[in-house]
């Protein structure tokens, strides 16, 4: 016969299931509303978008629509790509293209544009490091990457070259495609490629340490077992 577990042990178990649970979900949404906010941070900042935002704000430009409303028609859209790389979303990927979104027009909504370059180049650096900070936090949910970087590991694997090389290819494209689009390429653009990487290591490898981790993307010293991917 199968032991029956005690029903006060049973009732513990529950309860920190849904705890763990509850855990997680607060964290998966928090990241992506900070993600958003840092999107709309770096926008009022005027001194240079990430690749996927300049393509976002050169069509919101051309359609006269907020960005943050053009960020969620384009995540839908790359979603749809996933269908013939085999990708399948998670509830982060699709949570991904409505809250981001949401939150970055909700952020563009209540601040004001930046004047002048101390106060310019202090919200840039803010936003940098909000998205690294909201993309370890969203990634470490372990809820699934977002629709853009699911687009680029799933081409990496579907044709066989790397990451990297896939990441690199379809930013580039997107960023000149924003550009010609009316989209801000300038000093940010040059910050967050540098920086946003090492960032979301760094965060990860925090929440790692705190127990908060998830993805399965480190190992128990925080080591960052393979390329860090963005909440986009």
């Amino acid at each position: 016969m199968v032991p029956l577990r005690p029903a006060g042990s049973t009732a513990r178990l529950r309860r920190a299931v849904a705890l763990r649970w509850s855990r997680r979900l607060g964290q998966l949404y928090l990241g992506l509303v900070l993600y958003g906010v840092s999107a709309g941070m770096q926008v009022q900042a005027g001194l240079g978008l990430d690749p996927w935002d300049v393509l976002h704000q050169g069509i919101a430009l051309g359609l006269d629509r907020e960005i943050g409303t053009v960020s969620i028609a384009v995540g839908a859209l790359v979603l749809l790509l996933w269908i013939p790389l085999r990708q399948r979303p998670g509830l982060g990927t699709v949570s991904n293209v409505l809250v981001v979104g949401l939150a970055m027009n909700a952020t563009l909504a209540v601040l004001a544009v930046q004047h002048g370059y101390p106060a310019r180049i202090a919200m840039l650096v803010g936003a940098v490091l909000l998205c690294g900070l909201a993309t370890g936090m969203y990634i470490c949910a372990g809820f699934g990457p977002g629709p853009r970087d699911g687009l680029m590991t799933g081409i990496a694997r579907r044709t066989g070259i790397s990451i990297r090389l896939s990441r690199t290819i379809v930013e580039l494209a997107v960023l000149g495609t924003g550009w010609l689009l009316g989209g801000t390429v300038g000093v940010g653009t040059v910050l967050f490629a540098v920086t946003i990487g090492p960032l979301a290591q760094l965060f990860l490898r925090l929440f790692a340490r705190l127990g908060l981790d998830n993805s399965n993307l480190t190992r128990p010293t925080g080591e960052v077992l393979e390329p860090v991917p963005q909440a986009n």
